[in-house]
């Protein structure tokens, strides 16, 4: 079988609404006396059927083709790249180091915080509560207010820290505290650590996840391998997960985009396999070369060079850098995926992966432009714009973020880490610094 674009995907029945009509019968028909035991009976035949469904849809075989062109083992991934420049760095510059991964990461908590807000909106949302609050759109600064401001995400900070008026340091979010705890595993196990390595951190640190994440941290905790953790009732395996845990493995090795695809790849492989290996690889390659490129678009077509060239997201990238030099603003963005993606997930690693890179080449030089572009390009617009961020930001070094994305960071960030809610970012930095020279050496 061949996926053709636009992507055709088979009818999926409006379940939500099937099930919530089932359920209204039930109550109906209780309230009317029906006998309850005759009505449980049915809704259990029912669920059990569903059930049956969902694992005959597991065991259904993949088309051989698409196995033998995205495998999930890293010498068979390697066996399948093009040609590339996998080495930029010949030795480690300290300076230029420090300054560029100073602006990824302010590039990064810069795009995340002002996509954190309105995650998933749709456009029309965004552009019509922008007008609402006398808003530029797509956005120039932080939300000047946001919709239920005391809502607290992930249970530490609310709405209203993530706007021009409330920010008081870095706001949570999973897409920074995975960055994060890339830190602590480098730390903790070294360069050469592991995927169970990986599961152990992720015991010892995570106290709740989503989507693969969600499922592998259950996975783990009920013992199942952390080489396995992915594969046991994860139907997300492709999802953007990974992809957003990308950017600590390009901080470890700049100037190595090999090198961080590799570390990339361990981190991966707990929770994802093919194409959401492959967007994690790829995006930990694209910010490792960012540290010496002088653009964004010769640091993302370096990282195509780490995953398999006709992979599905190897496909959809150079569509995107293809299709890209006609796109002019944030909505042509918005039409060009949905034309070709179709119904595929809003979650789905490739899908963003495109937005992301549509972002970075609309805004150019313009940090705030690519951030602010890419929010308002909506789908899993803080996962974008974070990674978005931290590609131009990279390539850009401080001295290209302007002051008021950062200015309010008062040294901190806020993180859902076991025992570790805050960190300072200039401890941050200096600790990358340390384990990067170290990978650095061990690498040349």
């Amino acid at each position: 079988m061949i996926l053709n674009y636009p992507m055709n995907y088979p009818k999926l029945p409006e379940f939500t609404r099937t099930w919530e009509v089932l359920n209204e019968f039930a109550r109906l028909k209780f309230e009317v006396g029906v006998d309850k035991d005759k009505i449980e009976a049915y809704l259990n035949e029912a669920e059990h059927t569903i059930n049956s469904l969902i694992d005959t849809l597991k065991e259904l075989p993949a088309d051989p083709g698409f196995t033998l062109k995205e495998p999930d083992q890293l010498d068979k991934i390697r066996a399948l790249r093009p040609f590339g420049n996998r080495k930029l760095w010949k030795e480690f510059h300290s300076d230029k180091y420090m300054e560029r991964l100073t602006g990824s990461l302010f590039g990064r908590f810069a795009g995340c915080t002002l996509g954190a807000p309105v995650e998933c909106w749709s456009v029309e949302d965004m552009s019509e509560w922008a007008a609402y609050i006398g808003d530029k759109f797509p956005p120039v600064d932080y939300w000047s207010s946001i919709k239920n401001p005391n809502f607290k995400r992930y249970a530490v900070s609310e709405c209203y820290k993530y706007t021009k008026i409330g920010l008081d340091g870095v706001p949570v979010d999973d897409d920074l505290t995975y960055t994060i705890l890339g830190l602590l595993i480098m730390e903790d196990y070294g360069p050469e650590f592991t995927t169970e390595n990986i599961g152990a951190a992720w015991l010892k640190y995570l106290p709740y996840a989503c989507s693969a994440e969600r499922i592998t941290l259950k996975n783990l905790k009920a013992g199942i391998p952390s080489t396995k953790s992915a594969e046991v009732d994860n139907p997300y395996v492709q999802w953007i997960g990974a992809d957003i845990r990308s950017d600590p493995w390009g901080y470890f090795a700049p100037g190595l985009p090999e090198k961080a695809a590799e570390l990339a790849y361990r981190d991966a492989y707990i929770s994802h396999r093919r194409n959401g290996i492959y967007g994690e690889m790829y995006f930990s390659a694209v910010i490792a070369a960012a540290f010496e490129t002088d653009n964004t678009i010769d640091a993302l077509k370096i990282g195509l060079a780490e995953i398999p060239g006709e992979c599905l997201l190897s496909q959809d990238i150079r569509w995107a850098l293809d299709a890209g030099k006609d796109i002019g603003n944030y909505l042509e963005a918005r039409k060009a995926v949905e034309e070709r993606f179709g119904k595929m997930s809003g979650w789905h690693t490739n899908l963003n992966a495109c937005l992301t890179i549509f972002g970075l080449m609309i805004g150019g030089d313009d940090v705030t432009r690519v951030i602010g572009e890419t929010v308002a390009m909506g789908y899993d617009n803080d996962c974008t714009a974070a990674t978005a961020g931290s590609i131009i930001g990279a390539v850009r070094g401080l001295a290209g973020i302007p002051e008021h994305w950062y200015k309010d960071y008062k040294n901190k960030i806020l993180t859902y880490i076991i025992g570790h809610p805050e960190f300072k970012i200039d401890d941050v930095i200096n600790r990358f610094a340390v384990q990067a020279e170290q990978v650095f050496k061990l690498s040349c």
